[in-house]
C-alpha cells in the first residue's frame, strides 16, 4: 500500500455528510468519491468536484464502475449509505478490495434473511416471517403472534414501520402497503420485543462495532431517546446509561451477531431492545449509524469517519473506544408526519444561548418539500454536552420550549408548530 492510499467512497445520502467524509478520511490518504447517480448527485456534484476527484457511477454496468474506479487504484473501499451496500460490495469484488461480501450484505439488507440466519446460528431466536403478498397474512399471524412489527424486508430510517396489535389492522396495512401506492416490494412480520422500564429515556440502545480480519471490537454504547410512535427515532446520546453486566451483554448479542452473519470488514451498526430477559437484537447495519459523527465530534475523542476509513484500509482500530467523561447528544425535532412545506424557524438565537448547547442544524431551506408517511427523519437536530444525564433533559427541555417552526401544509395554509407537538415530551430527571 502506498503512503497515500486512495480511498473510494460510494457516496449517496447516508450518515455522514460530504464535507466530513472527505475531512475524515484525508488524514489517512487520497478519497475518491463515487457518486451513485440521482437527485442528489447532481445536487452536490459540483462541491464533491471542488473537494476529490469524482467518478459518476453507472446504475445499470458495474463493469464500467469497476473500470472507472480501477484507473485511481484504489486500495480501500466504503459507502456510509445503507441503500449502497450491495454495489460497494459489488465493487469491492470486482477490485480485490476487502468489505462486506456480496452474501452477507443480502443479509444484512434483507431484514428477514438476518433474522433466519440469526436463528440458524443460535445468536437471536425473535419470531418472523416474510409477508410477500396479502395472502401471505393469515400464515405470518400464525407464525409470529401478537404485539408484532410490521416493515419492510429492505428498508431503513423506520419506513413504514408499524406497531401491530389488531389482527383486522394488520390485514389491512399489509394490504396497503404492498399495494402499487404503497411503495413495498416485501415485508417481514416480527416478534415484538417489550423493553424494561427505562425511566424518561429510550428501551433501545446501539453498539458500534468494527470488524477487520474477521476480528470483532466495539467502540462505543449508544443511547437512545424514547421513540416517538411508531417506531419514529428522535435523539441519540453517550455514554448510554448502562449498568456493567447489561452493557457486557449487550456486547456479547452483538458479537454472535456479527459472526453469526460472516462480517469479516467493516464498520456495524447493530440496535438493540433492552427487555427484562436481557438485551435482544433488532437488527444489525452493515455502515457507520447516523449521528455516529456528531457524536465522537462532541465527545472529542476522535473521528468516525476516519475510523470507519481506517478499518477499509484493514488497520487494528481494536484499542479505540468512545470516552465517558461528559454526556453528549443529538435530540430530534421529528419531521410532521402530514409534510408540507418548511417556512421557517423561530427562538434559534435564544436556544443557542442555552448552556450545553452546541449547535442546532436546520437541515431545510425556506420552501424545501417535507416529505409525507411513516419514517425517521428531521425537521431539526440540536446538538450538546451536560455533566451528566439529568442535566441532558434540562438542557434539551429548556431548548425545546424556544423553538417554534412555522409549516405550510399541503394545502399552502401556514401553522406553527412546536417540538413538543412533533415528538414526545421531554421530561427533567435523572435516568435510571
Amino acid at each position: 500500500m502506498s503512503e497515500h492510499p486512495v480511498i473510494a467512497v460510494v457516496y449517496d445520502r447516508g450518515s455522514a455528510f460530504l464535507l466530513d467524509i472527505v475531512e475524515g478520511l484525508a488524514s489517512l490518504g487520497d478519497p475518491v468519491l463515487a457518486l451513485w447517480p440521482g437527485d442528489h448527485a447532481d445536487e452536490v456534484e459540483p462541491l464533491a468536484r471542488e473537494l476529490a476527484p469524482v467518478v459518476r457511477l453507472d446504475a445499470t454496468d458495474h463493469d464500467a464502475s469497476a473500470r472507472l474506479l480501477a484507473a485511481h487504484a484504489p486500495d480501500a473501499i466504503l459507502t456510509f449509505s445503507e441503500s449502497r451496500l450491495s454495489v460497494t460490495a459489488e465493487l469491492a469484488g470486482r477490485l480485490g478490495l476487502p468489505y462486506h461480501s456480496p452474501a452477507t450484505v443480502e443479509l444484512l439488507r434483507d431484514k428477514y434473511a438476518q433474522r433466519r440466519r440469526l436463528r440458524e446460528r443460535g445468536a437471536d431466536s425473535v419470531r418472523s416471517f416474510a409477508v410477500r403478498r396479502p395472502g401471505d397474512w393469515a400464515e405470518a399471524l400464525a407464525a409470529v403472534g401478537l404485539p408484532a412489527v410490521l416493515k419492510p424486508m429492505c428498508g431503513e430510517s423506520s419506513r413504514s414501520t408499524h406497531l401491530v396489535e389488531d389482527a383486522d389492522r394488520g390485514a389491512a396495512l399489509v394490504a396497503e402497503l404492498l399495494s402499487g401506492a404503497g411503495g413495498e416490494d416485501a415485508l417481514v412480520l416480527e416478534e415484538y420485543l417489550r423493553g424494561r422500564d427505562c425511566g424518561p429515556l429510550g428501551d433501545h440502545i446501539s453498539v458500534e462495532s468494527a470488524v477487520t480480519g474477521g476480528r470483532v471490537s466495539h467502540w462505543a454504547v449508544t443511547g437512545k431517546f424514547p421513540l416517538e410512535p411508531p417506531f419514529r427515532e428522535v435523539g441519540h446520546l453517550r455514554p448510554a446509561p448502562l449498568a456493567a453486566a447489561e452493557r457486557a451483554a449487550a456486547l456479547d448479542v452483538v458479537t454472535a451477531a456479527l459472526h453469526a452473519l460472516d462480517i469479516t470488514t467493516g464498520i456495524t451498526h447493530t440496535e438493540l431492545k433492552l427487555t427484562a430477559d436481557g438485551p435482544r437484537i433488532i437488527e444489525v447495519n452493515g455502515r457507520l449509524g447516523g449521528f455516529q459523527p456528531q457524536l465522537a465530534s462532541l465527545s472529542g475523542d476522535f473521528d468516525a469517519v476516519t475510523l470507519a476509513g481506517r478499518v477499509a484500509l484493514g488497520e487494528d482500530v481494536s484499542q479505540v473506544r468512545a470516552g465517558d467523561r461528559r454526556v453528549v447528544f443529538a435530540r430530534v425535532v421529528p419531521l410532521p408526519p402530514g409534510g408540507g412545506s418548511y417556512v421557517g424557524v423561530q427562538g434559534v438565537r435564544d436556544a443557542l444561548a442555552v448552556d450545553g448547547v452546541e449547535r442546532i442544524v436546520i437541515p431545510h431551506l425556506p420552501g424545501g418539500r417535507l416529505p409525507v408517511g411513516v419514517q425517521s427523519g428531521e425537521l431539526a437536530w440540536v446538538e450538546g454536552t451536560a455533566a451528566d444525564h439529568a442535566s441532558m433533559q434540562r438542557v434539551i427541555e429548556r431548548v425545546f420550549s424556544l423553538l417554534s417552526f412555522t409549516i405550510a401544509d399541503p394545502d399552502g395554509e401556514h401553522r406553527t408548530v412546536t417540538p413538543e407537538s412533533l415528538g414526545a415530551p421531554v421530561p427533567a430527571g435523572s435516568a435510571a
